[in-house]
């Protein structure tokens, strides 16, 4: 049935609707790099909305010397756990001065130490002092609306309000981009990206 259509009858019953929502869905095309995965995508803004931070953690994960997720995108005010599964020590530390360049110390297998990203964060570099090559990120953006690209390229951000949005692609080696999408409904979007 036309949304409209439902829209008017529940008006009309003396009922409220809630608002219109629809999956906002695309491809990233990664330029330059071995595939399109990654990338995050987000919706910028909503006016004069605020989301609260969400109660469960958000984890990251140190096993066979790398970050898992490598990139890991929350709403802002989420507390990531940073779970040491490998044999040996490890430290996690970000220089960024959006996640207060902080510094969680050295800790060993089957440890968890946690972080709160209090403020928008695009991104926050995650490093280790005892094993220089690992590099993991985490974006911090101010809605929940978001999804990281599968290595195709694809996403789906679920229930996204109908509205008209700045929505933004950040990737950890690529320049970031964005545009207005109008959102009504299923919306597709595609972005192209490169160094």
């Amino acid at each position: 049935m036309n949304r409209l259509l439902v829209l008017a009858l529940a008006l009309a019953a003396g009922t409220t609707s809630p608002l219109a929502a629809g999956d906002l869905h695309g491809k990233v095309t990664c330029k330059g790099v071995r595939n399109s995965g990654d990338a995050v995508v987000y919706v910028a803004a909503i006016a004069g909305k605020t989301f609260p931070a969400p109660k469960e953690h958000a984890r990251i994960d140190q096993a066979n010397l790398v970050f898992s997720p490598h990139v890991l995108p929350v709403l802002v005010g989420t507390t990531v756990d940073f779970l040491n599964s490998d044999a040996v020590l490890h430290n996690v530390f970000s220089p960024d001065s959006c996640a207060d360049k902080f510094n969680l110390g050295t800790w060993p297998k089957g440890e968890i130490r946690s972080y709160t990203f209090k403020k928008e964060c695009v991104s926050a570099t995650l490093l280790c002092k005892v094993h220089p090559e690992m590099e993991g990120f985490v974006v911090a953006v101010p809605t929940p609306y978001f999804a990281v690209t599968k290595p195709d390229g694809s996403f789906k951000i679920a229930d996204v309000p109908d509205g008209a949005y700045t929505v933004k692609v950040w990737h950890p080696k690529l320049k970031a981009t964005q545009k207005a999408v109008t959102v009504a409904g299923p919306t597709a979007a595609d972005f192209e990206i490169a160094k």
